[in-house]
């Protein structure tokens, strides 16, 4: 019982925060956009290794990031 009404209290708080415009879903983003560009632009004359320590992106994030420009 207390469980269904959980369940249609957050199914309920989730229909309205998805009419808002800013509405995201899943986790939020830990770096800015700022951060991976400028990431991106020491790509171009640094290695991954240098850039990962540089800015504390790990390789893998910079690579998705890539990615998501390219597409």
């Amino acid at each position: 019982m207390e469980k269904n009404l959980i369940i249609e209290r957050t199914k309920e708080g989730k229909a309205l925060a998805m009419q808002r415009e800013d509405f995201r879903e899943g986790r939020p983003r830990k770096h800015t956009k700022e951060q991976v560009q400028h990431a991106l632009k020491l790509l171009k004359t640094h290695t991954y290794k240098e850039v990962e320590e540089i800015t504390g992106i790990t390789k893998r994030t910079l690579i998705r990031r890539k990615n998501e420009k390219v597409k």
